[in-house]
């Protein structure tokens, strides 16, 4: 037994191979040096927006007076984004311009997010920062547009940049502290939230796994294999952590979104 507990402890020194950040910097496949170059999460975005397309098309399509199971359950969240997000926080006059963004936000965001755990894909189309930037650019220049729309320019940089009920020279240093919420704050907040919690979470079960092959496969031993079977169940259980998440992350982006772009609206009476 202790020349077996001596080999794994010889095989364990060289360690499995844990998942770094340098694996979301993947390499070029498809036309490698040209402006349309794609690596595999680029590709993993493509497949699932196609898919998602598809499905929603083909149920849309296919829609029912009565609605089947598929039906109800895609009817069941989209009326959840409808009535728990957008009309929840800007009533129904107002959130009908913005239902279809934000539903589509949503639904983009969790099948991006739920691509770090299905088989092939195996890592979150949202876990570089390229989409949670390009979905926090949106949401913000959705915040402009009505902003201005709704205050015009100079109405609404003045709301945003000096807050009434701030005494004068208060200004000095709130209007700078502004200008930086609105131009960077609050954008990167929005982007990393999104980014670290996908990255983060494809790192952890990414570690569960990595190491559950090396105490099962690797070192042929049984007294490794109980850690085996310990971090086995852990990553199992990681996994489905990560379901919550991708859509917990989902609602929330829509969530923050919703509620940024109803701040830039005038405040009713």
């Amino acid at each position: 037994m202790n020349e077996a507990l001596l080999n794994g402890l010889a095989l364990a020194a060289d360690g499995p191979k844990f998942p770094t950040v340098n694996d979301f910097l993947l390499p070029q496949i498809i036309f490698p040096g040209t402006p349309f170059a794609m690596n595999r999460i680029i590709m993993v975005r493509i497949i699932a927006t196609v898919i998602m397309l598809v499905i929603l098309g083909i149920s849309a399509a296919r829609a029912k007076l009565i609605p089947g199971r598929w039906q109800g359950a895609v009817e069941w969240v989209i009326e959840f984004v409808r009535d728990q997000i957008v009309y929840q926080v800007m009533g129904k006059e107002r959130g009908q311009r913005y239902l279809p963004m934000i539903t589509t936000m949503f639904f983009t965001i969790l099948v991006f997010n739920l691509c770090g755990i299905i088989p092939g894909f195996n890592i979150a189309a949202t876990a570089t920062i390229t989409m949670p930037l390009v979905f926090a650019g949106w949401c913000f220049c959705q915040y402009w547009i009505a902003g201005i729309r709704e205050k015009g320019l100079g109405s609404f940089l003045k709301d945003e940049l000096f807050p009434k009920g701030v005494p004068a020279p208060i200004y000095i240093l709130l209007t700078p502290i502004q200008i930086l919420e609105l131009l960077v704050i609050r954008p990167v907040s929005l982007t990393l939230r999104l980014f670290a919690n996908m990255v983060s979470g494809h790192i952890t079960v990414g570690v569960c796994l990595a190491a559950t092959q090396w105490f099962l496969i690797e070192i042929p031993n049984k007294l490794w294999s109980i850690l085996g079977v310990g971090t086995l169940a852990a990553g199992l259980i990681m996994t489905l952590f990560e379901i919550l998440v991708a859509a917990l992350q989902a609602f929330i982006f829509a969530m923050l979104t919703t509620a940024y772009i109803n701040m830039s609206y005038p405040e009713t009476e």
